[in-house]
């Protein structure tokens, strides 16, 4: 089977933030736009490869660029990440309720556990039936 080729928008989101730089470089955009220079500046990486990121970013759809005079700045694109936003979410409502029925489940095993060791510590007297048990011939006064 060879490489999928990601055509559709949301492959292409994902594939573009699937790079920590490129998080990185959207996480700094999320604070205003910037150049090319100034993206750079926290990565011990070439600008042609910055550049390189953000012509990936960009054809997600993540970020904008534009130019003025000598100066190509880049600014962030929210839309593309809210559509990814919006696909993840159905999948987090989906692990909220299984969350949910785990700790049902783990609370009723916790109770159950609890119960049976309340029997095991209290020996085999205290699972007869009240009718059942000895009567103690102990006499002794404890108070």
């Amino acid at each position: 089977m060879g490489p999928v080729k990601a055509e559709d928008q949301l492959s292409l989101v994902f594939a573009a933030l699937a790079d920590p730089t490129r998080r990185a470089i959207l996480a700094r955009l999320a604070d205003g736009d910037a150049t090319v220079t100034e993206l750079a500046e926290p990565f011990s990486i070439s600008l042609p490869a910055i550049s390189r990121h953000l012509k990936v970013l960009e054809h997600a759809g993540l970020i904008s660029r534009s130019r003025s005079g000598q100066w190509r700045s880049s600014s962030l694109e929210a839309t593309s990440l809210k559509e990814a936003a919006d696909w993840m979410e159905r999948y987090r409502v989906f692990w909220d309720s299984s969350f949910d029925r785990l700790d049902v489940h783990l609370a009723r095993i916790r109770r159950d556990t609890s119960h049976s060791n309340v029997e095991r510590k209290a020996g085999p007297a205290a699972r007869k039936a009240p009718a059942e048990r000895k009567p103690s011939n102990d006499t002794r006064d404890d108070t």
